[in-house]
């Protein structure tokens, strides 16, 4: 047996583009071990190729069978050295199979603070930061005093929740009385006052030591409540340079999270006086393309750099964010639009990157098909913006 260092991807084929994690992590020498519950011939050919091997489970969701994959990897590799999924669906799985088989990482006495909106909300507070008012409720009535006291509009979602699923802007008692008509009783919901403002994000990679190695940040033009609701195409975009108080926010809740040796995406509101009030924190890579648009931002192969930190080695990349990187999604059963594909290639021409199609399950959101270019200036990023958004 080769003495290498033990990766364990779970679910590596999720989503499609985290493909390049492990054949990264493979061309720098570790072996990369894939669990998941899709049949081996279904996984690309690119992903196959970059997995040492592959234990299939019928139900990922049966810890049992998980826990019995990573045992038979440990009894034929040896020690495992990572396990990760950079998913927040699997964020909890992560953790405790690092509890349980004592792997470098956050672990299950971590989760709390990590994983619900309410465990954040007391790290902010604790940090000195500005939060939004709000609480877990317990009942209706408790529900409805909180939204008096709040006054409307208020948010409702999830504590254990991710992005914007299942979240709900509450204009009135009407409205409140419908959401516990349809919610889930099981789930335990929080509810915040409504706070006017952009979203704009700190996210980045850290080292072992949990230094910040990689920087970046998206701005968001549209609420993404406001985008579900009335059906708008959505756009975001890394700038060139990161909001100065963002940045130093950001920083201090890194540190307060001892965030080591991975990525990290956390939310801001942004208000219209310029005060920056964090929303969450997600101890994982930005979803979507995102990702991506680090490297077409940055020029460099942000897979490779974190392969190369997870293997000990140093981050090498040069960052001198020479683009600005954008998304512009179009929603084809909701818009006509004025241009075609063709005429939007032509059209930005060097600056064209690609066009994602977008599974249903992030349609809403996401859109149909999106669009990534990236240029040097803002006055060309909105030019091809309203280029691709005009509507017939």
């Amino acid at each position: 047996m080769e003495n290498k260092f033990n990766f364990i991807i779970i679910s590596p084929h999720f989503p499609e583009n985290f493909v390049t994690f492990a054949q990264r992590l493979n061309e720098v020498g570790f072996n990369t071990l894939g669990i998941a519950d899709v049949p081996y011939d279904d996984l690309s050919h690119e992903l196959q190729d970059s997995l040492t091997e592959y234990f299939k489970v019928e139900d990922m969701n049966d810890y049992d069978q998980v826990y019995r994959a990573v045992a038979f990897f440990i009894h034929k590799y040896g020690r495992i050295h990572r396990i990760e999924s950079h998913n927040e669906h699997w964020l909890a799985l992560d953790a405790k199979l690092r509890s349980d088989f004592n792997v470098f990482g956050y672990n299950q006495a971590d989760i709390e603070r990590i994983k619900k909106k309410s465990g954040m909300k007391k790290v902010f507070q604790e940090l000195g930061l500005p939060v939004a008012k709000g609480r877990v409720f317990k009942n209706q009535k408790d529900a409805f005093r909180l939204a008096h006291q709040y006054n409307y509009p208020v948010i409702i979602k999830p504590d254990d929740g991710v992005g914007a699923s299942d979240t709900y802007k509450i204009t009135s008692d009407d409205e409140l009385h419908e959401f516990f008509k349809q919610s889930n009783q099981d789930i335990e919901y929080i509810m915040e006052e409504y706070i006017e403002g952009d979203i704009v994000t700190f996210d980045g990679l850290t080292n072992i030591n949990g230094k910040i190695v990689f920087a970046s940040s998206l701005i968001y033009e549209e609420n993404i409540l406001d985008i579900v609701k009335e059906d708008a195409d959505l756009y975001y975009y890394i700038p060139r340079t990161i909001d100065k108080k963002v940045r130093e926010i950001g920083t201090k809740i890194v540190e307060a999270y001892n965030v080591k040796e991975r990525f990290f995406h956390f939310e801001f509101f942004k208000t219209k006086t310029g005060e920056i009030i964090p929303l969450e924190v997600n101890m994982r890579p930005p979803g979507g393309s995102t990702i991506d648009m680090f490297n077409y931002a940055n020029d460099f192969d942000i897979f490779k750099e974190y392969a190369n930190l997870s293997h000990g080695q140093r981050f090498q990349a040069k960052i001198t964010r020479p683009y600005y990187c954008c998304y512009v999604s179009r929603k084809y059963n909701t818009y006509d639009y004025v241009h075609t594909q063709d005429q939007i290639k032509e059209k930005l021409g060097d600056a064209f990157i690609s066009v994602q199609n977008i599974p249903g399950v992030f349609s809403k959101i996401m859109g149909d098909e999106g669009y990534l270019f990236k240029c040097k200036t803002k006055r060309e990023m909105n030019a091809y913006i309203d280029f691709i958004s005009l509507k017939q």
